[in-house]
């Protein structure tokens, strides 16, 4: 029989200011630099009012090397442009991939209608490590709409399929390393378990709502991460909830970061600020 996966630590999310946004972080947080190869998580939430024009608001143009920073869209949308000329804009349940690979300027801004509309904006965005032998990639973009994430569905609750095998429904992103990511629905009452794999590192983040994992009680804004032990999890909604799970093959590599790029050694990092301080990682013009 299987075991369930023994709970490391549950941490609450902490307020970050961001430019003039607001964001919930869970990583890096207080001693813990990464879970492995997970890197950084933040979540956004709040109100965009409406005629708005996407270029005042959002994030613009930045450069990124040496991993991958992913976005899920959870109300409203995002808009993506960067400097290798992919444009695209990808609405709540949607999800943008983006492999900095050696080097890549993007920005990220709501859609055009959702400026002028305005409404409710809800994203996270984390950064995926990229192993050694992929830092030095060719960049390149994936854009995941609602309609091409598959759904696992148990008891009452839906689970997206955003990348990896879960229970034998396969998600649609491209990793660099074995992963699997999900994104929970759960009604009040539902009760179901499913198996993640003892040498992934897990976690698991509640948006809203209330959860027992593993008969642990996990709250809103709270992250409970795993050690390498057990396979099962098993989860109880208490309230209707909304969650993501992380997991993924660990890289096992050092890591050196400095702001937007995420290399082996510290070398490696003053020659990502030389590149981008000579325009090597493109150029991006937006067109609204």
């Amino acid at each position: 029989m299987k075991e369930h996966k023994i709970i490391d630590k549950i941490v609450s999310a902490k307020s970050v200011k961001m430019g003039s946004d607001l964001l919930k972080q869970l990583l890096p947080y207080e001693a813990i630099d990464q879970i492995d190869p997970f890197l950084l998580i933040q979540h956004g939430a709040g109100q965009l009012k409406g005629n708005t024009h996407p270029k005042n608001v959002g994030v613009g143009p930045h450069p990124h090397r040496g991993f991958s920073p992913v976005t899920f869209v959870f109300k409203g949308s995002v808009h993506h442009r960067d400097s290798a000329y992919n444009s695209g804009v990808v609405d709540a349940g949607g999800t943008q991939w983006m492999h900095a690979g050696s080097g890549i300027i993007h920005s990220e801004r709501p859609g055009k209608e959702f400026a002028e509309s305005g409404g409710e904006n809800e994203f996270i965005q984390f950064w995926v490590n990229s192993p050694a032998k992929n830092k030095m990639d060719a960049p390149s973009y994936q854009a995941i709409w609602k309609e091409e994430t598959p759904v696992v569905t148990k008891d009452a609750a839906e689970i997206a399929v955003v990348a990896g095998d879960f229970e034998g429904t396969v998600g649609p992103a491209n990793t660099l390393t074995p992963q699997t990511l999900l994104r929970i629905n759960a009604e009040k009452g539902v009760d179901f378990s499913f198996e993640i794999p003892q040498e992934f590192n897990c976690l698991i983040y509640l948006l809203d709502g209330e959860l027992e994992i593993n008969d642990q009680q996990v709250r809103a804004e709270q992250m409970i991460y795993f050690e390498r032990k057990g396979e099962v999890i098993r989860i109880k909604a208490a309230e209707n909830a909304r969650a993501m799970l992380l997991s993924g093959e660990p890289i096992g590599e050092s890591v050196s970061s400095y702001g937007p790029f995420v290399m082996n050694t510290q070398t490696e990092i003053m020659e990502a600020l030389r590149d981008s301080q000579a325009g090597k990682m493109g150029v991006l013009i937006e067109q609204f």
